[in-house]
């Protein structure tokens, strides 16, 4: 049994004071599973009453009682013949048992009890009920029972808990703020992207808005690319399956990939043989079929880049570097917005080095990343070194490979200077990786930027090259994504910057505003002006008051706005209000208006705040 902390003993506890709120409540309802999360607790319930926002206040109420009673909460270990009985007497065979034969044969099986109720748990929990201080039921989700769709769906309560009212308080403000920054309602409402059922759940439509923060992204990644000396590379969406056998990618994960792709004449021959889908997917592991794969991952089509010409130890490192869109299958259930898609673009590399260019490369890597998060303001940030755990079989490769990998790692991130830890059987099953943990402006977490080292894939592909000894040597591998994917990493930054981005990456940078339509024609000079020096700019023409075309650009989150009246235009000048930067704000010369904006999309400043009035 994992060892919980005290917040997750709190939040456990809450999980299994909610289901006994429930049961007092619908004592028919059958219960399945309630852990502690990252951010609260879950319960998931099978009940013919519909857990309506009515419903919950009612739970929460029952859950306060609960809590008053300062219920004990007792550990029971029984034998797997009398946990068998308990959950027969307590009516709750639907998914206990179930639960109770996922425990292996010899390990301890225990139920603990709080008052009348009773559950199949491995603990841990607070003493008593009291120990719970601050929770809260937030909402409502359906979910399957053991994430199948095949399955029933139940109902999934969320919840979370706090040891102080206050920090539940502050928890629940940052959920607020979270609610305005949802990239899902953000990137609706700007017109940045959509998803729709006719081309697929998970699949991401760039609208023109969106299309201009990913080229602005991609442009500011490949000017750094090309200062370090890599070169750009485009690879096909589909792989012969052969391919990925050789990089282990199939049929390890092929839980995680799209069904294979077979030739219209093989699936007819083994249509008319009477080919069962359990055959045909025994013959494709064996390999005794060919066919092709919607691309899982760039790093194979880089390989065959690599290997398609012999190469000496001077042309090391070749530093390939690709947008390339890649597709995975993920459940309907985990699909969100752009964070969790079916296909996405990563701004992946592969570096082909020599040994003792190990240290040099995996710096340069881990100063990009860097770079880019500094660039965007994601100042707070933490390093994960994800490692293999030698106790399971997922890995591929000597164990000697994978300790010169880990150890080349270690090095790399303690001359980073900042604080990391190390997290045991998270590395990916090819090679160690160091993972960024960027926390954004409201506290919350995501894992973005990543660096692998690999000795393993250029071993199952026999890549080498010519040393000055004329021999052939294995070089070793860097994988490394500094945004991880576009999707995911913009989806982020709808977030982290609230929809409110830095000029430089802002769809709309400026909008002009004439106050009349006798003034339109001057504003539309005004806008060729700042269009030849490359700012991307509007007019807006419609007959409206200033005051309600204010609205719509600070609506439309526009990072300047260039208000023209009668005097402006006579003397030449404009009269800027800036949300990115408010010391613009005043009346300026088109010329100066436009210098100055095109200094701040140049050195991508990141938005000023407005100085608080006392």
């Amino acid at each position: 049994m994992k060892e919980m902390s005290p917040l997750e003993e709190i939040r456990h506890s809450a999980a299994h004071v909610l289901a006994a709120a429930v049961l007092r409540l619908y004592p028919k309802t059958q219960l399945d599973i309630g852990p502690p999360t990252e951010s609260g607790f879950y319960y998931d319930f099978d009940s013919e009453i519909p857990f309506t926002p009515e419903v919950l206040l009612e739970i929460e109420e029952e859950m306060a009682k609960v809590i008053k009673e300062n219920q004990r909460f007792e550990r029971l270990e029984v034998s797997r013949d009398e946990a068998i009985s308990m959950i027969s007497e307590m009516n709750q065979t639907t998914y206990k048992i179930g639960r109770l034969e996922d425990i292996p044969h010899g390990e301890t099986i225990s139920f603990y009890r709080n008052g009348e109720f009773l559950d199949l748990c491995a603990g841990s929990h607070v003493s008593y009920t009291k120990k719970i201080k601050a929770f809260k039921l937030l909402h409502v989700a359906g979910s399957y029972h053991r994430g199948d769709s095949s399955q029933k769906q139940l109902q999934r309560i969320y919840g979370t808990a706090f040891p102080t009212k206050e920090e539940l308080a502050q928890h629940l403000a940052r959920m607020e703020e979270a609610k305005k920054r949802d990239h899902r309602v953000v990137g609706k409402d700007l017109g940045l992207f959509h998803i729709d059922e006719q081309v697929g759940q998970g699949l991401v439509l760039w609208k023109p808005n969106g299309a201009i923060i990913r080229q602005e992204l991609e442009g500011f990644i490949t000017e750094q690319l090309n200062q370090q000396g890599y070169s750009q590379v485009y690879t096909p969406h589909i792989g012969k399956l052969d391919l990925y056998r050789t990089s282990g990618h199939f049929p390890y994960y092929q839980d995680s990939q799209y069904p294979p792709i077979i030739h219209r004449e093989c699936l007819e021959k083994l249509a008319q043989e009477g080919c069962t889908c359990s055959e045909l997917s025994n013959q494709l592991e064996k390999g005794e079929i060919d066919g092709y794969l919607l691309k899982p991952m760039n790093c194979p089509m880089h390989i065959r880049i690599f290997k398609s010409e012999q190469r000496s130890y001077r042309d090391l490192p070749v530093r390939l570097a690709e947008f390339g869109t890649v597709y995975r299958w993920e459940q309907s259930g985990e699909l969100n917005g752009m964070t969790r898609v079916r296909g996405f673009t990563q701004d992946d590399a592969h570096l082909f080095i020599r040994e003792d260019q190990l240290q040099d490369e995996i710096q340069g890597c881990l100063s990009l990343v860097k770079m880019v998060f500094s660039t965007l303001g994601m100042n707070e940030y933490r390093v994960r070194v994800s490692l293999r755990d030698p106790e399971s079989d997922k890995y591929v490769g000597a164990p000697e490979a994978w300790d010169k990998a880990e150890e080349a790692l270690r090095k790399a991130v303690h001359s980073l200077g900042v604080e990391y830890e190390e997290e045991l059987g998270e590395a990916a099953f090819y090679g160690p990786k160091i993972d960024f943990v960027v926390q954004d402006v409201i506290g919350r977490e995501w894992q973005l930027g990543t660096v692998q080292v690999d000795y393993n894939l250029p071993e199952r592909f026999d890549l080498t090259y010519v040393g000055s000894d004329n021999q052939d040597h294995r070089p070793v591998m860097i994988h490394r994504a500094p945004f991880g994917s576009m999707e995911r990493f913009c989806g982020v930054l709808i977030e982290h910057f609230g929809g409110n981005f830095p000029t430089w990456l802002a769809p709309e940078q400026v909008r002009l505003l004439p106050m009349n339509d006798d003034l339109i024609p001057f504003a539309e000079d005004c806008l060729q002006k700042m269009r030849e020096k490359g700012v991307r700019a509007s007019v807006d023409g419609q007959s409206a008051k200033l005051g309600a075309k204010i609205r719509r650009a600070e609506t439309d989150k526009i990072p300047h706005m260039m208000i023209i009246g009668k005097r402006e235009a006579e003397e030449d000048k404009v009269s800027i209000r800036s949300r990115s930067n408010p010391e613009l704000d005043g009346s300026h010369t088109i010329d100066s208006a436009v210098l100055a904006i095109t200094q701040e999309i140049s050195t991508k400043s990141l938005p000023k705040l407005r100085a608080s009035v006392s």
